[in-house]
């Protein structure tokens, strides 16, 4: 079984017929507060939306699958797979570093490699902060994370933000930017909207 944490995505539909795997769509979904559902009853057992997450990859069309060597399904989801629900500050200034929780008690460290990027609602302006787990699995911060985040949001050449690892993260929107929509689990994100410190 794979380890969650790979960074494998699903590539090519002819490529898993060759290796003998049989596609299927499972009727699971994850919704928005990163509750897992099978048939439309939430999955109670921790120890199970875990096992399932380890197998959790997303394909470049943004589709999520549950991949094992004898099978893949396709899963729904609302939002982002997982979200962040605690974060820890450690340092200051350029020199901080940001750590957080997912609901599956996965600890991860923003930075290069763990960016986080705020999408915002095009008919509300409503801001959904997200850091990336794993190559194209993100976590959406949950609100009271976020506005810990605004706690620690400090100006950096024009722009409101955080940093973590020695890279600053905007919170705004640039007023040159599009807005972004909400549901952008569904496409390709750029993921890297950080600018990094001299």
């Amino acid at each position: 079984m794979a380890k969650f944490g790979s960074r494998e995505r699903v590539r090519d539909d002819s490529a898993a017929g060759a290796a003998g795997t049989s596609d299927r769509s499972y009727d699971i979904r994850i919704a928005r507060d990163g509750t897992w559902y099978y048939r439309g009853s939430p999955i109670n057992r921790t120890a199970l939306v875990k096992l399932f997450a380890s197998v959790l990859r997303r394909d470049d069309s943004g589709g999520y699958w549950l991949i094992t060597p004898a099978e893949r399904g396709r899963i729904e989801v609302d939002d982002a797979p997982f979200t962040a629900v605690a974060v820890t500050a450690a340092g200051s200034g350029s020199s901080q570093t940001l750590i957080f929780r997912t609901n599956l008690d996965r600890e991860i460290t923003a930075g290069p490699e763990h960016p986080i990027r705020v999408a915002f609602d095009p008919g509300t302006g409503e801001p959904s902060p997200y850091i990336l787990i794993v190559s194209g699995l993100e976590a959406l911060i949950v609100r009271s994370v976020y506005y810990q985040l605004a706690d620690l949001a400090v100006e950096h050449e024009g722009r409101l933000g955080i940093w973590s690892q020695q890279t600053f993260f905007a919170m705004d929107q640039s007023p040159t930017e599009p807005t972004q929509p909400q549901a952008a689990a569904t496409q390709c994100p750029p993921w890297r909207r950080s600018i990094a410190a001299n």
